[in-house]
């Protein structure tokens, strides 16, 4: 009976490795073009049809801008509309615009309450034909995003949980675990020197914190350009935080 029941699990493992074999081949992965993170990646980007997770460096809301930029790049670089999700309407247009974000294709859902937002999510994420769905939120639930994981499943569609906080307090349920697929934190790094005076490319700390059947990694790299594409970055800053704060609070 043993041996059977060894055999039944090996015959159930295959068939739901073949299932999500062909669920990550139909819906297909985004790369960031760039050999050392898609290296990292399973897949080499991004997988669609996943919830991705992202937060800044701190509880401020410089990192966390750069965060939600992150995130717009990434959605900048997909085919079809744009659905955010949030609270608080206080996106800046012309820094979407500069990551490749044009606000014709962006479709804003607010709502009163943050429990909305999920709902509002799930919903986007159902319609099917959404390029990628970002939703705001400050708490991500395991329930939520088990939610939202596995209506992107079935969609195909990529959705980004942008994780914004109002407090150092609400800071601390980042490292709390979710369904995510990959968890991502930024950090605002000093801008890229230039011969001349005047300001550079912004630069970013990136922490790939989790990433599903992948590996962790860190990454410093300039901040997405007007296609929503990041390259590495290369400088002092690389082997110096020069920010004055932890890479590593929140």
């Amino acid at each position: 009976m043993s041996a059977v029941r060894t055999q039944v699990l090996a015959d159930l493992r295959d068939r739901i490795s073949s299932i999500e074999g062909e669920s990550a081949r139909k819906s297909g992965h985004l790369p960031f073009g760039v050999a050392e993170i898609d290296a990292i990646l399973p897949g080499g980007g991004l997988a669609h049809g996943a919830l991705h997770e992202f937060a800044g460096g701190g509880s401020g809301t410089v990192d966390g801008a750069a965060a939600a930029l992150f995130a717009a790049g990434i959605a900048a670089r997909t085919k079809g509309p744009i659905v955010w999700c949030l609270t608080r309407p206080d996106l800046f247009f012309p820094a979407l615009a500069q990551v490749g974000l044009l606000p014709k294709r962006v479709i804003f859902v607010e709502s009163d309450q943050e429990e909305d937002v999920a709902g509002n999510m799930e919903e986007a994420i159902s319609y099917g034909g959404c390029g990628a769905v970002i939703g705001e939120m400050v708490r991500l639930p395991m329930v939520v995003s088990r939610r939202l994981q596995l209506v992107a499943e079935k969609t195909g569609t990529i959705a980004l949980a942008v994780r914004r906080w109002r407090r150092q307090t609400e800071a601390n349920d980042f490292g709390q675990p979710t369904a995510s697929t990959t968890r991502w934190r930024v950090s605002v790094l000093p801008s890229q020197e230039l011969p001349v005076p005047g300001v550079g490319r912004p630069r970013w700390f990136l922490e790939l914190m989790r990433s599903r059947a992948g590996e962790c990694a860190e990454f410093y790299v300039g901040a997405c350009d007007g296609q929503g594409r990041i390259d590495i970055s290369t400088g002092s800053a690389d082997r110096q935080d020069q920010t004055g704060r932890s890479r590593y609070s929140g």
